[in-house]
């Protein structure tokens, strides 16, 4: 059954009124109709079993069948902190990111970040990046679309993280502590940070500060990892611990 995500500005009563990108979508790709099925989703945890009512000039008109939690999120909360990378990098980290349960993503302004951006190019990015995590979000059925924040610089990216919060970046220059004996010897947290560097890595003084607001380094094992590779992986590693990758025991 097709997925759509809307607002939940959008729900008054047993009525909804979609339009937007989904409204065109819905019309004019699928070319679904009154009387057709669609589920919609508010992107807060409400899930919407409708029917088709009307389709006019820039909206659908749905009638609510049935309501219901979504569910289906996992019960640990990412904030990724991504290192701004080159070309299409960003747009697979986002996708897969979405995909393996990130909650937030943070872009940010590192001092080896090949990317820079001004304050027009940072509104666009963040449109097209969030537009793909919704897409992201409806493949794999999630019930929350990840927000994405604008890029922030470095030291302003480290000041959104809250005084006692667990964050592990990992390191290529850490060499005893590891990812996995970190995760063993913790209790699992309601919300977890990860900052992962851009092209060439974090330099070592940005690790210092990290590490002075409480950030563990930590290695991911013997092998180097791309950008584009070491986000997704650490978070598939900690939602196969801590989160509902893999499924329940």
């Amino acid at each position: 059954m097709p997925r759509f995500f809307i607002e939940p500005c959008d729900v008054r009563g047993d009525v909804v009124t979609i339009t937007g990108r989904e409204a065109r979508h819905i019309a004019r790709v699928l070319r679904l109709g009154p009387g057709d099925i669609i589920t919609l989703l508010d992107g807060s945890g409400c899930l919407y079993r409708c029917r088709i009512e009307q389709i006019e000039a820039g909206s659908v008109i749905c009638r609510i069948m049935l309501r219901q939690a979504a569910g289906g999120e996992p019960p640990l909360r990412v904030v990724l902190l991504q290192g701004v990378a080159k070309g299409d990098r960003m747009d697979t980290i986002i996708q897969k990111g979405t995909e393996l349960g990130v909650s937030v993503f943070l872009p940010v302004l590192c001092h080896r970040s090949v990317v820079r951006l001004d304050e027009r190019k940072k509104a666009a990015r963040r449109e097209r990046w969030q537009r793909i995590a919704v897409e992201a979000a409806k493949q794999c059925r999630r019930a929350l679309v990840p927000e994405v924040l604008e890029p922030l610089s470095w030291t302003a990216a480290l000041e959104t993280i809250p005084p006692g919060a667990l964050v592990l970046v990992p390191w290529e220059e850490e060499r005893y502590r590891s990812l996995k004996k970190e995760l063993r010897c913790r209790a699992r947290p309601d919300e977890l940070y990860i900052i992962i560097g851009p092209e060439g890595g974090l330099e070592t003084r940005e690790v210092e500060q990290a590490c002075r607001r409480g950030a563990v380094t930590v290695t991911l094992g013997p092998r180097i990892l791309r950008t584009e590779t070491a986000g997704p992986a650490i978070v598939a590693m900690v939602m196969y611990h801590w989160g509902d990758l893999g499924g329940e025991d």
